[in-house]
């Protein structure tokens, strides 16, 4: 299981805390929520594998993705540090509660539940596998080839924010889109947890009012593995909650954290 050594941006001074950015995610789409909290607190914002300026790798299971985590947090803190996880980067930051709690301070975990979820995300892959990226010079190209597949623009505009110019002309993507292909359904399962491995510190479930993705079923086991857990919903937000609401989840996060 080789650990990879993660891309990372830090801002601020303060207790650490750092942020996992979900799939198609990278460090940058949390720069305005980590300069709001950077007030208060030394933010590090990840790349996790596969993902913006990390390195890639095939294996994408969660105990090998906080493993990466748990050696940046070692590398740079040298101690427990909050963390804030969204999507895939919620269940790396509660696997990496369960694996390591010596360096988990307090988790947030954004929009997410403990359990597999058959997402369907899988089409938005076949679809940025299948463009000729090479032949285009602007991302508004890339977007407008997607449409007819992802007819959702904020998730269109979402995803070509992974394309770069690339060596020798044309644009190419910043995600390691065969290993997250061939990993999906390790991205969308979750580890069978023992209740003995259970976070043993307080941790804040924020979920999206209008999101489909953290359900009533799946309170019990939420309460199962955060016993000083706490669950709470932002209003008017989907999924991407930190992105919709962001001043009510930056307050909700301060909140608890302080």
């Amino acid at each position: 299981m080789p650990v990879l050594d993660l891309a990372y941006s830090e801002i601020g001074d303060g207790a650490p805390l750092v942020v996992l950015h979900g799939l198609f995610g990278n460090k940058r789409n949390w720069g305005a929520i980590a300069k709001s909290l950077a007030e208060e607190y030394r933010v590090i914002t990840v790349d996790l594998r596969n993902h913006g300026e990390s390195p890639w790798d095939s294996d994408m299971a969660y105990p090998v993705m906080a493993a990466d985590v748990a050696a940046l947090i070692e590398k740079l803190v040298g101690g427990p540090a909050h963390v804030i996880g969204h999507s895939m980067g919620g269940k790396t930051s509660m696997v990496l509660a369960f694996d390591r709690p010596d360096l988990v301070d307090r988790l947030v975990v954004a929009d997410i539940p403990p359990a597999p979820r058959d997402s369907g995300l899988i089409a938005y892959v076949r679809a940025m596998q299948a463009m000729d990226t090479g032949a285009m010079k602007r991302r508004a190209e890339a977007e407008a080839a997607l449409e007819p597949d992802i007819p959702e623009r904020m998730i269109r505009t979402f995803l070509v924010q992974n394309l770069t110019p690339a060596e020798g002309g044309g644009l190419g993507w910043k995600l390691n889109l065969e290993a997250i292909r061939d990993q999906m359904p390790v991205i969308e399962g979750f580890p069978d947890i023992d209740s003995d491995d259970a976070f043993p510190r307080p941790a804040l479930h924020l979920v999206g009012a209008e999101s489909k993705y953290v359900l009533p079923r799946h309170h019990a086991e939420i309460e199962r593995l955060f016993p000083y857990g706490e669950i709470e919903a932002i209003p008017d937000a989907g999924h991407w909650l930190h992105a919709e609401q962001p001043a009510l989840f930056t307050e909700a996060v301060r909140t608890f954290l302080s």
